[in-house]
């Protein structure tokens, strides 16, 4: 059964052949959702006849928020660390030890509860599209249970064996890269669409990260990296090199790296949360983007360095902090991230796409910006499913 949503005060459709400017925004529109996609797009005094009807009331609709960046296969907090932090201490890639052992020791049952709880915590939030990655085990068997877990609650699944060097490996590294491009990799392959490397100071060095993302890569699993958060370093070069999707967090970047991905697909994917808590230096957005480069925005949702599943949160946080208009910030919470995940099917709302439509308690995306921390989102349709209302 067609339902339409129909006096919406600003559609956001990003899709410019449908309305102004480049986020394609519609003014008093409507939608019609049949089944898991978009039907019909227009104003409201053109919405054709359906069997349902939910009028919006002049709030603003935008397209379901797509996360490309997450880690919620794990068990325990890191609440202590954090309080450490905030009262002088620095972020280092080590406290990701805490968390490897919580979640070896944790049953699948609760590795499961706690992973579709923060789905569903992101979800109510305006999240239709989420990945989520391994790498809190980083044993063969704890990754490919991870990475099972993971498949439960989204199609959009990554192979994160090199997220540190295993405990167990300290002195022999190598060896740890060994286990993660043969034994690990052949039990993980098969839940996983994408293979990632943390390539950074304490993590992996470049040599490594290549030697994990081209044994993914011989696999079927597309590259994506941690690349560039910590430092300078080899990171966003080698994703664009690999044809990656994504280099995440790009915060230490040079000339020549922002240059790399403008002149790429890669997409520069910033993780603002990440910054927010640990009290780190920002990302430059505007950089970015003023050089033509592909931007996502996603809340890097992980018990460590940003413990936030708000979407929102980090749109203000990109206004506010990194030299994004409201609009830009939008656009890559949803298309942004879209790209990342090398998807045309969701992060817009246009005829054919999946029907993901949030419902602001507002008359205009700009209020996720303008109005910080305040829950605007008042209803969400996931794949033609209302989900929350």
């Amino acid at each position: 059964m067609a339902t339409a949503v129909t006096h919406i005060a600003a559609l956001v459709t990003n899709d410019p052949s449908l309305g102004d400017g480049p986020l394609g925004i519609v003014h008093d529109a409507a939608l019609v959702i049949d089944g898991e996609r978009i039907a019909w797009v227009g104003r409201t005094a053109d919405v054709p006849a359906t069997d349902n009807r939910v009028v919006a009331e002049g709030r603003a609709a935008v397209p379901g928020f797509v996360d490309s960046h997450s880690h919620l296969v794990f068990a325990g907090d890191r609440t202590e660390e954090f309080n450490a932090r905030m009262s002088g201490r620095s972020y280092t890639a080590g406290g990701i030890r805490t968390t490897v052992a919580a979640t070896r020791a944790a049953s699948n049952n609760v590795l499961h509860a706690n992973a579709g709880r923060h789905v569903r915590e992101a979800l109510l939030q305006g999240t239709t599209t989420i990945e989520i990655k391994s790498g809190y085990g980083l044993t063969t068997e704890d990754e490919a249970r991870s990475l099972s877990i993971a498949a439960a609650h989204t199609d959009e699944v990554t192979y994160l064996g090199a997220h540190i060097v295993a405990p167990e490996f300290a002195d022999d590294p190598a060896a740890y890269v060994e286990l993660v491009t043969g034994p690990m990799l052949d039990a993980c392959a098969p839940y996983a669409r994408w293979i990632d490397v943390f390539c950074e100071t304490g993590a992996f060095d470049g040599d490594q990260a290549r030697a994990v993302l081209t044994a993914g890569a011989r696999r079927g699993l597309v590259p994506r990296i941690h690349a560039n958060q910590l430092s300078y370093g080899p990171g966003v070069q080698l994703a664009v090199e690999l044809g990656a999707a994504s280099a995440d967090h790009c915060t230490h970047l040079t000339d020549d790296d922002v240059a790399a991905l403008a002149g790429s697909d890669t997409v520069a994917t910033l993780l603002p949360g990440a910054e927010f808590s640990t009290r780190a230096r920002y990302p430059d957005a505007r950089r970015l983007l003023d050089a033509g480069a592909t931007v996502a925005l996603s809340p890097d949702c992980n018990p460590g360095s940003s413990y936030t599943s708000s979407m929102a949160f980090c749109i203000a946080v990109a206004v506010r902090e990194m030299g994004m208009t409201p609009d830009e910030a939008l656009w890559s919470a949803t298309a942004g991230g879209a790209r990342a995940l090398r998807r045309d099917d969701v992060g817009r709302l246009a005829p054919g796409a999946r029907a993901d439509v949030v419902l602001l308690d507002a008359p205009s995306h700009v209020h996720l910006a303008y109005r910080p921390g305040v829950p605007l989102v008042s209803a969400v349709w996931r794949a033609g499913e209302l989900v929350r209302s």
